[in-house]
């Protein structure tokens, strides 16, 4: 069964750190884009950060540059976002998702790319900034 885990979530105060781990089930991430994607409550869905394990590429929302690294460990098939220097407004489910095309990836990161289907979804991991 092919599905992606996400680990590393949980409450943390202003200004602390925290490090997601995103590892799928039944396939490799070598040929894939992975995106980060969170969701406040009622609030839209938006696009974090994404990584091309083929190449390196990144992305990053404007929001979260310089805060947050995404980072890819192929051997250990897996994907991590290092989220330091959390603001409350970080406060959401995150998901990781999964797609063989780049493009689906950061397309789907973007305001306008809410409706671009996506391979694999995981079920998300909730982050809490909270003193």
């Amino acid at each position: 069964q092919v599905r992606l885990v996400e680990s590393g979530g949980g409450l943390v105060q202003p200004g602390g750190s925290l490090r997601l781990s995103c590892v799928p089930s039944g396939f490799s991430l070598n040929d894939y884009a992975i995106g980060w994607f969170r969701q406040a409550p009622g609030k839209e869905r938006e696009g974090v950060s994404c990584i091309n394990s083929r190449d390196g590429s990144t992305y990053y929302k404007e929001a979260v540059k310089g805060r947050f690294t995404i980072s890819s460990d192929n051997a250990k098939n897996t994907v991590y976002l290092q989220m330091n220097s959390l603001k409350p407004e970080d406060s959401a489910v995150y998901y990781c998702a999964a797609d063989r095309s780049w493009t689906r990836v950061t397309v789907a990161a973007t305001p306008w790319g809410k409706d671009q289907p996506v391979e694999y979804w995981g079920q998300g991991i909730k982050v809490t900034v909270s003193s």
